[in-house]
């Protein structure tokens, strides 16, 4: 069996960008609840053709395209619960079947992460931008742990916990990896200002929760506005005193309507890359994108990440 090592953030410095957008410029509908993960079983070699397109612009890791995945999803869409399991698995095998075809490109270290969204992302009504769930720190535990399980088995190396809301919710992702010792994972959270997660809590408060964790190999920010990470970096620096690395990925500097189901602004990559200098000068350990990036802000991610190494 195929067992992905941990990554070794030392050597990670360019993150990919968002799955979902990438596919929706290609002509996919992402309106089903299971958004970009229903994709997986549809075109598959669509979801390849994307992890392609990141290696392709720079990215040292790549992201699984499993976000929507869980057993309470599926089970709320009328599908069996053993199904997630499955394409859990399809996602982990998509990602590494395009690391082994860029391989025959360029041989540099690619590295894998599988992602997890938070318990909001199951609800498919967005309340992964506010945390407030009506269930207990137990009831979240059991929802993380419970996809823990078929990417343990299947050889992932690391997880990544993604677009997490609440202080809540960190504490019950540490209670579920605490159950499978051998995996390590990121844990990333969505942020309202400069200073708090989206539900509220301190980030500093967040951080310093994880800091401890001997699993927690990276603490990030995601699906957040890029003229607030600089000093969120800081944040989460305080509070996990520098005991973790920090990575970012930001949105794009669009801002979504919730009400209209759209998305306003626009989309600068000049502008993401002088901000990238910024983010690693302050001290971000890897960069990439979230909602609304592409390959063209990896390229530019990387091309910052190269001109910082050869000063």
């Amino acid at each position: 069996m195929i067992r992905d090592e941990p990554i070794d953030f030392r050597s990670v410095r360019v993150l990919d960008g968002g799955m979902a957008t990438e596919l929706e410029r290609r002509g996919f509908d992402l309106s089903s609840p299971l958004w970009s993960a229903h994709v997986l079983d549809s075109a598959p070699a669509a979801i390849v053709g994307v992890h392609l397109d990141y290696l392709r612009a720079g990215a040292d890791c790549i992201a699984t395209a499993s976000y929507q995945v869980s057993a309470r999803g599926y089970r709320e869409l009328g599908r069996n619960a053993s199904e997630a399991d499955r394409v859990l698995r399809l996602a982990l095998e998509l990602a590494r079947q395009a690391r082994a075809q860029y391989a025959r490109e360029n041989p540099r270290p690619v590295w894998i992460a599988a992602s997890l969204g938070p318990f909001g992302a199951a609800l498919h009504n967005g309340a992964e931008y506010h945390g407030r769930y009506t269930i207990d720190v137990d009831e979240l535990t059991e929802f993380h742990a419970e996809r823990l399980v078929p990417l343990a088995a299947a050889g992932a190396g690391c997880i990544a916990f993604e677009t997490i809301p609440s202080l809540k919710e960190a504490q019950a992702i540490l209670h579920a990896l605490t159950r499978l010792p051998s995996l390590s994972a990121w844990v990333s959270f969505t942020c309202r200002d400069n200073a708090h997660v989206a539900h509220g809590e301190p980030l500093r408060t967040c951080t310093e929760l994880l800091a401890g964790s001997p699993q927690v190999a990276a603490i990030g920010i995601n699906c957040t506005a890029p003229e607030l990470v600089t000093e969120l970096i800081g944040e989460a620096q305080y509070g996990a005193g520098n005991r973790k690395p920090v990575i970012v990925y930001p949105n794009s500097g669009e801002t979504w309507d919730a009400a209209t189901r759209t998305w306003h602004g626009s989309s600068d990559t000049a502008r993401f890359g002088s901000l990238t200098r910024e983010w690693f000068a302050t001290g971000a350990q890897a960069i990439g994108g979230c909602c609304r990036t592409g390959p063209a802000h990896i390229a530019e991610v990387a091309r910052v990440a190269r001109s910082m190494s050869s000063v």
